[in-house]
């Protein structure tokens, strides 16, 4: 991890001293923080004022608790890590809509944001320990505002459930460990509401305890079922499902330079491939701008294996959920069972192998693709393996 998550940890309190929200300002992470102080936030929810000063108020409130100290060093590093860094994504979100302030979807974004600083700049990527360090702090991240609306959730077990999943690809995740940073993000707002706020969390993690999720993920029957329930078509999570799919499908995904052709040649000899790379060579496609043809053409081939009931493997970087779910739902709707394969590499590394190619992706793009990079989440497919080449 060539010392980048020493130099985090550094930056979390210790009993003796040292560290906290200011040592954070000078670290690079501060590019980050520093523009939460022009943040503004509705006075209703938050009478502290702007982001900076509630994300100081969170680590307080965190910091307080005794339950934090008594974490191992890494999660409670990346636990501070995760509320000094929860809001980040307000700098980006924040409008006035109606009169009031609000942020829609700031968690994701600054999931994204983080990820891609810790990626870059302290090298947490391409190995398995830095990866589930960054991982969990931008998990935490990701979801740290879904706890205090649980009950606003049409199934709040089922919503349980699918945050504990994150455990399966995240090791170090629990929810217990997102109720602490929950727990602590209500202290730190000045508003009539934070009693409510603090009972409500309490109350919806209530099934965690009966279901024996808090430190762990659930152990469904199969992961078929697992994926069956998270979609709805299973009541309960102790049923199983009868696996009916004619066979599988990989979906790869990763950013260039993570190895996706060379995985492919190791693990899946023989296989068949669709790439919209090559659809674009083929049809002297640009690689710039819309890519709407080229995702048809490629979809086209797709679905003529799907028809023949071929497995096959789509080559692609697919770096967001919302471009996987497209091949994920055609792949599904033909009967196919889908496995996830996602690769990643250091980011060195991957421009240096990205650079050796024939035909080489602009840095810069990378960089487009890292910062809107989201990892697949357990509930995306039966299957999902997230591997370091």
């Amino acid at each position: 991890m060539s010392g980048g998550w020493a130099a985090l940890a550094a930056l979390v309190p210790a009993p003796s001293g040292g560290g906290g929200l200011d040592a954070a300002l000078d670290s690079p992470l501060g590019a980050l923080l520093r523009p939460l102080g022009d943040t503004p936030q509705e006075p209703r929810w938050h009478g502290e004022g702007d982001v900076l000063t509630h994300t100081r108020l969170v680590l307080e409130a965190l910091e307080a608790a005794p339950e934090f100290w008594a974490l191992d060093g890494e999660r409670r590093a990346a636990l501070w890590l995760a509320a000094l860094l929860h809001d980040v994504g307000k700098a980006a979100c924040t409008r006035l809509e109606g009169g009031a302030w609000t942020s829609p979807h700031h968690g994701q974004a600054g999931a994204r944001l983080v990820r891609a600083l810790l990626w870059r700049e302290y090298g947490l990527a391409g190995e398995a320990r830095g990866r589930g360090l960054r991982e969990l702090v931008c998990t935490l991240i990701r979801h740290h505002a879904a706890p205090a609306h649980l009950f606003e959730a049409p199934h709040p077990e089922r919503r349980l459930l699918r945050l504990a999943a994150q455990g399966e690809l995240v090791p170090l995740f629990s929810l217990r460990l997102l109720k602490m940073l929950a727990e602590a993000d209500a202290r730190g707002r000045l508003a009539a509401d934070r009693a409510e706020v603090l009972e409500r969390l309490e109350l919806g993690f209530l099934p965690a305890e009966e279901l024996g999720i808090l430190e762990r993920p659930y152990a469904f029957a199969s992961p078929r079922a697992e994926l069956a329930y998270f979609e709805g078509r299973l009541a309960y999570p102790a049923q199983e499902l009868y696996d009916d799919s004619w066979g599988e499908v990989l979906l790869l995904c990763g950013l260039p330079g993570t190895g996706k052709d060379t995985w492919l040649r190791a693990n899946a000899p023989g296989l068949a491939v669709v790439s919209p790379d090559e659809v674009r060579a083929e049809y002297g496609l640009p690689p710039t701008g819309p890519q709407e043809e080229v995702m048809r053409l490629a979809a086209e081939r797709a679905r003529a294996l799907l028809r023949q009931r071929i497995p096959f493997a789509w080559n692609a970087t697919s770096v967001s959920q919302s471009l996987r779910a497209r091949q994920l739902e055609l792949f599904s709707r033909y009967g196919a069972r889908v496995r996830i394969v996602c690769l990643e590499t250091g980011w060195e590394t991957g421009l240096a192998r990205n650079a050796a190619r024939a035909e080489a992706v602009p840095e810069a793009a990378i960089e487009r693709m890292l910062e809107r990079l989201e990892p697949p989440e357990r509930w995306e497919a039966a299957r999902v393996d997230w591997l370091c080449t």
